[in-house]
């Protein structure tokens, strides 16, 4: 079994994967020594993958280099399983690239258009050829709320939320629409433009922030929230393997 970590900024997954199938995700608010034991006590793992966008502590981190199992952690010199076209890799999202090896792993030989909506929304394209091209990145829904609310004098800090409202009565409502339905119109601008530049394109939604929009979006897309972990996972097999 492979033992899966994605250390985002604001939260942990951790998942279990017996070979290319998702068994188990927990999420926890910080990566600890104690979390992963209990993991390593209730399955049999034999691999493990650490993908983070913070510094992890000294404890854990030589917790985990020092378990009698495979361990590597993802950085831009981690062989891949698709090519990567990007100019500096050094600066490139490590959410990013293994969410699109994780699209290109569950549709291969596809121009594919990766949106993830977090904390930033990314839009990222891999070909037909297997190769990531590079891509997109705007402030999420929580970055344009706080932005309104932090940049202007009066205008209220709102919160994220699905709305069918088409204008607002109220300054809270209006934010909360022309936030929504500003990123709304956005995936779906970037999805009607890729579809005209890339002959076939298939979609791939993911993100916790994607939720509220999955069932507005006109054009057809496929919805794995789990994205960036079966990424992750073709990564370190595909590494175990080398």
């Amino acid at each position: 079994m492979n033992l899966i970590i994605d250390h985002g900024n604001s939260a942990v997954k951790i998942a279990i994967f017996e070979q290319d199938r998702l068994l188990v995700v927990e999420r926890y608010p910080l990566l600890t020594a104690t979390i992963v034991a209990d993991f390593m006590s209730r399955f049999p793992v034999k691999a493990i993958i650490l993908c983070s966008v913070i510094s992890i502590d000294l404890h854990t981190k030589q917790y985990l280099q020092n378990l009698p199992v495979y361990f590597t952690e993802l950085t831009h010199h981690t062989p891949l399983p698709i090519k990567n076209e990007y100019e500096t890799p050094d600066t490139l999202g490590k959410d990013r690239i293994a969410a699109a090896v994780g699209a290109n792993w569950l549709l291969p030989n596809a121009n594919l258009l990766i949106i993830d909506a977090g904390t930033a929304i990314t839009y990222d394209l891999v070909s037909s050829e297997n190769t990531f091209l590079g891509g997109t990145i705007s402030p999420g829904a929580q970055i344009r709320f706080r932005a309104l609310h932090e940049f202007t004098g009066k205008l209220p800090l709102a919160e994220e939320k699905s709305t069918d409202l088409l204008i607002g009565k109220n300054t809270i409502d209006a934010i909360t629409v022309g936030v929504m339905q500003g990123i709304e119109f956005e995936i779906e601008g970037y999805i009607t433009l890729f579809m005209q530049k890339y002959p076939n394109l298939s979609v791939f939604l993911t993100g916790r922030g994607s939720i509220p929009f999955v069932a507005k979006l006109k054009n057809p897309i496929f919805v794995e929230l789990n994205l960036v972990l079966i990424g992750l996972n073709r990564i370190l097999t595909y590494n175990v393997q080398l």
